[in-house]
């Protein structure tokens, strides 16, 4: 039998080792740093240790929040890292520090890549800062709970965000992000705490969400493109809304939106665009709506462009967003209000190729009714409430 070269074997040896340290998924407690799952002691350093430990391996890693509680202030996770893929297993809860609220930002991941973000739950413990705004006195800012922003490849699996003082959940200026099976919780009456918020950002994914909150279940800022949402139970909150849009004048627009099997229950609105009534750029294209249940929805379908809080700064009162191509397919259930579908749109940038096709939408024991202004588009199937488009 034939020997190998020696000069040959310990290459080899050199780069399987190298290739076993390199693929071994290095494990970063954050019990071991320090730690204390007692919500109590501040955990934040450990936290941040653990992060920069996964960081700056050249492997993939993971930083676990074992059981227990852990009180956490406001912190970053900065990238670029070596890392290409790491893994955040939370098996506890982060609670947020009480003095968080004028911070504007708790939990952010910047110029990450190949991150996920896996199981436990993240309290924001907003009450005290919505029973402020209720008493129209000067509040704290508040403070989103989760962002991650100017970041590429990212999942959100089985995650819990419960009472943020502001948006739960912040997609910003990322592509490439997943956020499936998560829960969140606050409120009917919490202000301005959505769901999730996307803007910037393409090819985003969410699927199988329950959204409680006191605002929009899920809100599309401007620059969205190619995003996907289904199976997605909305109720209490505000709905899913492509807007506010139009704000700014030079405003990217949002374009290729799917939202698919939903259920709305209770809500404000169901599938809402709503823009700003002033000059725009701006514009929406290509929205499908389809496969929803609505239940004692206020407004089910809704397109309002002659939003202006206030009454300031909307000259004219016209929206110079374009909204076109958008597709109603197979909405039924119940309106809250006598008048189901409601389309607003701008007398100086009608909204055209809107398509209504089996809708079926009750207001009591008969048949809803429906209202546009500046819309043009075609029906098929059955529509009820009678289209006027």
């Amino acid at each position: 039998m034939a020997e190998l070269n020696s000069s040959i074997i310990l290459p080899l040896v050199v780069l399987i080792s190298t290739h076993l340290l390199s693929s071994a998924n290095e494990v970063y407690n954050i019990a071991e740093y320090g730690a204390k799952s007692d919500g109590r002691t501040d955990s934040t350093k450990p936290l941040l240790g653990a992060w920069q430990a996964a960081c700056g391996s050249p492997g993939p890693s993971t930083v676990h929040v074992p059981a227990g509680s852990f009180l956490v202030r406001q912190v970053t996770f900065n990238g670029p890292c070596k890392s290409s893929k790491i893994v955040i297993r939370i098996d506890g809860t982060l609670v947020v520090a009480s003095d968080l609220g004028r911070v504007g930002e708790w939990i952010v991941f910047d110029h990450v890549e190949g991150v996920s973000v896996y199981g436990g739950t993240i309290d924001g413990h907003g009450a005290s800062l919505w029973a402020c705004k209720a008493t129209g006195r000067r509040c704290p800012g508040g403070a989103t709970s989760l962002t991650f922003r100017n970041s590429k490849r990212i999942m959100i699996s089985g995650l819990t965000s419960m009472n943020s003082e502001l948006y739960h959940v912040v997609i910003n200026d990322c592509e490439g992000v997943t956020v499936q099976g998560v829960r969140i919780m606050a409120p009917g009456n919490s202000p301005n705490t959505d769901g999730i918020h996307v803007q910037m950002s393409s090819y985003v994914t969410i699927t199988g969400a329950v959204i409680r909150t006191g605002d929009d279940c899920i809100s599309i800022g401007p620059g969205t493109t190619n995003l996907w949402i289904e199976q997605v139970n909305c109720g209490p909150g505000h709905g899913i809304s492509i807007g506010s849009l139009g704000k700014g004048y030079d405003e990217e627009g949002v374009e290729n939106v799917t939202v698919k099997t939903t259920v709305f229950t209770g809500t404000e609105n169901g599938l809402r665009i709503k823009t700003w009534g002033r000059p725009s750029e701006g514009f929406v294209k290509g929205v499908v709506f389809e496969h929803a249940v609505m239940q004692n929805v206020r407004n089910p379908i809704i397109i309002d462009q002659n939003y202006c809080p206030d009454n300031k700064g909307c000259p004219d009162q016209n929206s110079g967003v374009k909204i076109s191509q958008v597709r109603y397919n197979d909405i039924h259930g119940s309106s809250a209000s006598q008048v189901a579908v409601n389309f607003d749109c701008s007398a100086s940038n009608p909204c055209t190729g809107i398509g209504l096709q089996d809708i079926k939408l009750t207001y009591g024991n008969r048949p809803a009714e429906s209202s546009c202004k500046h819309a043009d588009g075609t029906t098929s199937g059955f529509v009820v409430p009678p289209s006027c488009i």
